[in-house]
Formats: structure tokens, sequence, C-alpha cells
């Protein structure tokens, strides 16, 4: 992916919420080494714009959504990643991996202050440790992938697999058919 003004991750922590930097000083630095930051224009964070910004094909990018379900009075939250070309089973496979009758999506208020991430930013580097990160096996099959940063103004460029390999992933094939 080019057209983008790319440096370490690690090099630019004020391309970084402050959670992601910390997640990715405290990474393998085998995998850390692997994560590029850009500065990109706020207004391209949301990644439809963004990928008609700069030409990127939307199996490239990848979404981070936050989700929130309840069993027996106790709430389970989660980050579902999914490539932007899919979306992802969130009422079948993800609601039944975190055994819950009902899921939604996380309030944006919530998903923010929860996070420490701005929204349309959110990554899953950086997430809360409890927080289970639920993976599409098709993001970790990228060579290449683009997620956010925690703000808006950034975005990461890192190989799928190093998504698979952040500290409470389960990879899944959580996209719907079709």
């Amino acid at each position: 992916m080019t057209d983008f003004d790319r440096l370490p991750a690690l090099s630019r922590p004020d391309l970084l919420a402050g959670p992601t930097a910390r997640a990715l000083a405290e990474l393998d630095p085998q995998l850390s080494g692997l994560v590029e930051v850009a500065e990109i224009d706020p207004a391209l964070a949301d990644t439809e714009a963004l990928c008609r910004a700069y030409d990127l094909p939307l199996a490239a990018s990848a979404n981070c959504v936050l989700v929130t379900g309840k069993r027996a009075g106790e709430l389970r939250r989660a980050a579902v990643v999914v490539q932007a070309s899919r979306r992802a089973d969130i009422n079948n496979v993800v609601r039944r991996h975190l055994d819950v009758r009902k899921i939604s999506f996380t309030a944006h208020e919530e998903a923010t202050a929860s996070s420490g991430m701005e929204y349309g930013g959110i990554t899953p580097i950086g997430l809360p440790a409890e927080w289970p990160l639920l993976m599409d096996a098709g993001v970790v099959a990228e060579p290449e992938v683009v997620i956010g940063s925690g703000l808006r103004r950034s975005k990461l460029f890192l190989p799928g697999r190093v998504l698979g390999e952040l500290p409470a992933t389960t990879v899944l094939e959580l996209a719907l058919a079709g």
C-alpha cells in the first residue's frame, strides 16, 4: 500500500492512542517491529472514505467493532475484527462464542470511554486485556492490513498474522457468507 508516509509505529507515539502505544511497547519486538503508522486526514478515518481516497481494496482494511452481550446479569464485552469487504456474523457466531442471549454494538460513548480510543479509530491493539478479541480468519490471512490506531488522524499498517497473535485473540470464521 503506497501513498502513505509510513514510519515504525513505536517511533511516533503521538500518532497512537495511549492504550495502543502501551500495547505495542509490550508486544514482542518481533511483532511490534512489523507495525507501521501513517498520519491521515481525520475526515478520511472512516474505512470507505480512506479506501476511496487511496484506492485501497476493502479486503486490505479491517474494522474493529465493540459488542456487548448480557447473560444472567453479567455484561460480556468483546472486540470483533473483520475485513471491511465482509460483515461479521454478530448475531450468531459472536453471540454463541460469548454465550449471551442478546448482543448489540457498544454505544459510542461507552466504547470510547472504556477503550481510551477515539470513535472511528478504535483498534484491537490496546483494548482492555479482559476483552476477548474475535478475529476473522480472513483478516489474519491478509499479507497487509490497515486498521485504526486509536486516533482518527492516523492508521496502522501490519501483516494480518500479527493481529492473530495479539493477546486474548481467537481466530474464527466470523464473516457472513455472500
